[in-house]
């Protein structure tokens, strides 16, 4: 094998090997992002309404239909399940996904921050 490919071999390794470790998330992680950007409005308990609906098993939930919160219609009729997918798209930037929403919060850039806190959502059952 000559050397340059053998180089290229070895870094194409170490690529695969940061983005793999990059993308796992770690929900005890992502209760620290929560605690951090979420908790002044929205709790994890069950049917615990604060400035925001409760997070407590959103992930499968449809958008705008947990009990004791006033939706906007846009929410109400954005047609969304709370996947992670969609809260992936939903939490990077909320507004592009749903214009309307009542959400003030602009959004968390970070994907690994993301990725962390909706895990730790789903775990939430």
């Amino acid at each position: 094998m000559s050397k340059s490919l053998s180089s290229s071999l070895a870094l194409a390794a170490v690529v695969a090997v940061a983005v793999s470790g990059a993308a796992k998330a770690d929900p005890a992680a992502g209760q620290l992002v929560f605690k951090q950007n979420c908790a002044v409005c929205h709790s994890v308990k069950p049917n615990q309404t604060l400035a925001a609906p409760t997070l407590y098993k959103v992930v499968g939930r449809k958008a705008g239909t947990q009990a004791g919160y006033p939706f906007s219609a846009a929410m109400k009729t954005s047609g969304i399940t709370w996947t992670k997918a969609e809260l992936d798209v939903y939490l990077t930037k909320p507004r592009n996904k749903v214009p309307k929403t009542l959400m003030a919060f602009a959004g968390l850039p970070d994907a690994k921050k993301r990725a962390d806190l909706i895990d730790y959502l789903a775990t939430l059952k």
